[in-house]
């Protein structure tokens, strides 16, 4: 046996590839920061509240990520700890962006799923938690913001198993909230760790751990003896009421292992960073259209998540993540790329930290790998070695918000089509454009708002064009299919408008769900999909 293969099954049991999900302001960023700093991965957590300082998060690298203290794009980012291989994948807290988001779950193995204690389980996490719930991933509750006051414990406890509909199993318990807060219990581990608020931003929080039941003299003296006894009351309830400890049940996405601690002020991270790595699984099989891959086969295979433009304005260049879901990738090898039924070299392989790169050498199932993408990949496709399969599971969202795209300058018009296919291939917008009239005043189709004020800021920032994008008054998208559709009238009145989508294949734009049926009740041979044809969508 190849003795590189031979390394396999050691090299995929170190990988750790998860993602954090949250609705926006829980503290996702500052959450992954704080992982990395523990980690040894950066030195310096910036603080995204700091948005005036010379201080940015490590996570965003986008200039209005960097203005508007937020996360509108995925980030990749991959370090060492104890042992093992982490992979953390950053995904976009805005609703605007939960394409991205989706996608970058089906790379993950497992989640995070930070609830901000004042405001427990919120619209965006309620989304999210749903598909990692439909993958069947492991899911650990990471409730942050302890510092802040909030909703009790055990009513949080209570709302995660009403509207999420899972159950948890608490790993710590916190003692006091706000400026009461006094630090957690490790449940497991029978260790107090005392909380003490420090500067944001230190490498280190300053924590006193005391190991010990809870009638130890020294957790009494530590805690105080109403602080003690409301300890013992609840931990006495959990035992009662609350969830056993179950493995095989965390592994199944059954149970949520819990934890409770403050990001910001660095309190609970690091106990939660190394729990999480003896409870999260390595790398997971992954289901495609014809079986199951699993990540120990000693054949390549991965596929396409994200595509990102410009990551060095220097060099304009443009990167596809790849997922590696099986056996063992190294530097300028040739797989096969299903989509386009050829063998390509995959250049340039890159991993990343923000915006700083390393060459890479090797790696295997569970990593993130970036490709050097001349405009040949698209998300979703599948690289392989052997016979051809493609992986499944891709969602598509149907964007809701449409607008004309102007630019008063013509000259700049080469400038805008490069720009609109770069950011149509990253998946941040979906273009269209008018049968006969080219290039000429394009369409463009988003999830929501914020996706358009990206789409300019980028325009002007990268390509250097000014567009003004005018809105459309069109809410619904379908593909028709049908040979009936061709004798038909290229408008449903008024309230319709026929595109081409960047396969060449009609589109029809609706405003509202009345003007769809209108339109089914008058051509009845003609399907109205809600994704384009599959077996012309190969281009």
């Amino acid at each position: 046996m190849d003795p590189q293969l031979e390394r396999l099954p050691a090299e995929v049991h170190k990988r750790r590839t998860f993602a954090i999900i949250s609705h926006p302001d829980a503290g996702k960023t500052t959450l992954t920061e704080k992982l990395l700093l523990y980690g040894g991965a950066i030195h310096l957590a910036g603080s995204v509240k700091a948005r005036k300082a010379a201080r940015h998060a490590t996570s965003d690298w986008m200039e209005l990520e960097k203005q508007r203290g937020i996360s509108i794009t995925s980030s990749v980012m991959q370090f060492d700890y104890a042992g093992k291989k982490i992979n953390i994948l950053d995904t976009p807290g805005h609703q605007d962006f939960s394409e991205d988001t989706y996608r970058t779950l089906l790379a993950a193995d497992s989640a995070v799923m930070l609830i901000d204690t004042a405001k427990g389980v919120e619209a965006q996490t309620i989304k999210l938690f749903k598909v990692c719930r439909q993958r069947g991933i492991p899911i650990f509750t990471f409730v942050n913001k302890l510092d802040r006051y909030g909703k009790p414990p055990l009513d949080l406890m209570d709302e995660i198993e009403r509207v999420l509909g899972i159950r948890s199993t608490p790993m710590n318990w916190p003692i006091g909230m706000g400026k009461e807060f006094r630090g957690v219990y490790d449940r497991h581990a029978k260790v107090l760790h005392l909380f003490e608020a420090v500067e944001h931003g230190a490498e280190e929080a300053k924590t006193t751990s005391i190991p010990g039941e809870l009638d130890d003299p020294k957790i009494v003296a530590a805690l105080g003896e109403t602080a003690l006894a409301k300890l013992k009351e609840e931990l006495e309830l959990l035992d009662i009421a609350g969830d056993t400890f179950d493995v095989e049940r965390i592994k199944k996405g059954e149970l949520s292992p819990m934890y409770f601690g403050s990001a910001m002020n660095n309190f609970g991270v690091q106990p939660f960073l190394e729990s999480f790595m003896t409870l999260a699984p390595p790398p997971l099989a992954r289901a495609t259209a014809s079986g199951t891959v699993e990540p120990e086969s000693p054949k390549f295979s991965g596929f396409i998540f994200k595509i990102q433009a410009n990551m060095d304005p220097a060099h304009r260049d443009r990167i596809a993540f790849m997922r590696i879901c099986s056996g063992r990738f190294t530097g300028g090898m040739d797989a096969r790329h299903v989509r386009m039924e050829r063998e390509i070299r995959l250049a340039k392989p890159q991993q990343f930290m923000a915006q700083e790169r390393k060459a890479v050498d090797e790696a295997f199932a569970g990593d993130v790998v970036g490709l050097f993408d001349p405009g040949m990949f698209r998300i979703g496709d599948t690289l392989c070695v052997g016979e051809p399969f493609e992986f499944t599971g891709f969602p598509r969202f149907l964007p809701e918000l449409f607008a004309r795209v102007e630019i008063k300058d013509a000259l700049k018009r080469k400038q805008l089509k490069k720009g609109l296919e770069q950011l149509t291939e990253e998946g941040a917008i979906q273009l269209f454009k008018r049968p006969g009239l080219g290039d000429v005043e394009p369409i463009v189709g988003a999830v929501g708002q914020l996706q358009f004020e990206v789409l300019s800021y980028r325009l002007e920032h990268e390509y250097s064009v000014k567009a003004n994008l005018v809105r459309l008054p069109f809410t619904v998208a379908r593909w028709p299919k049908g040979e009936a559709f061709k004798a038909l009238d290229y408008e449903f009145g008024d309230t319709s408008m026929v595109v081409l989508d960047r396969d060449e294949l009609p589109v029809v734009l609706f405003r509202n769900e009345f003007s769809l049926r209108y339109a089914q009740d008058r051509a009845k041979n003609v399907e109205f999909l809600e994704t384009a044809p599959r077996a012309t969508a190969k281009a």
